[in-house]
């Protein structure tokens, strides 16, 4: 039996709401404790939700997501409280810094050694770019509405600072 195609999935911003948090990155100095402590109280996406329990019909789901490895056990809680649990769960490990473009083509090359990949998912249109720049397909996951501040904060967190 042949394996099913791969779905690659974001969490934060595509299945989990993360605007509640934001107000802990946009000031100096920044408290990361406070934004990922507060990761298990983000609320689901619908359009998130719904995407993941389809796909999952057919595709192999996989989550990948620029949270610390250190945030496992919450991220996979969370993911089984709202109903999408049981994927597969690649994070970006603990103390890496990269930009998240980089960090998540390098896991999902490591991943896909083999396999198809059907489609990457993503809010990050930098993550996006550089996955369509590795031969995959994907779609962003445009759902979120942010103003241009809170772009900006989440820009800087995933491209400059590699935090999420």
């Amino acid at each position: 039996m042949a394996e099913r195609p791969l779905a690659i999935i974001d969490v934060d911003g595509v299945v989990a709401d993360v605007r509640h948090r934001l107000h802990h990155i946009k000031r100096k100095p920044k408290d990361w404790d406070a934004f990922f402590a507060a990761a298990d109280r983000d609320g689901p996406h619908r359009e998130g939700i719904e995407l993941v329990q389809e796909l999952a019909e057919d595709h192999d789901v996989v989550f990948l997501t620029g949270r610390p490895r250190r945030m496992h056990g919450d991220t996979v809680r969370w993911l089984d409280r709202h109903g999408i649990g049981g994927h597969r769960v690649l994070m970006r490990p603990d103390g890496d810094r990269r930009p998240a473009a980089v960090v998540k083509v390098e896991l999902l090359e490591e991943l896909a050694r083999g396999r198809q990949v059907a489609v990457v998912i993503d809010d990050d249109p930098v993550v996006l770019r550089a996955m369509d720049a590795a031969g995959h397909t994907t779609r962003h996951a445009d759902w979120e509405l942010r103003g241009p501040e809170q772009e900006r904060v989440l820009r800087t967190a995933q491209e400059r600072e590699g935090r999420t």
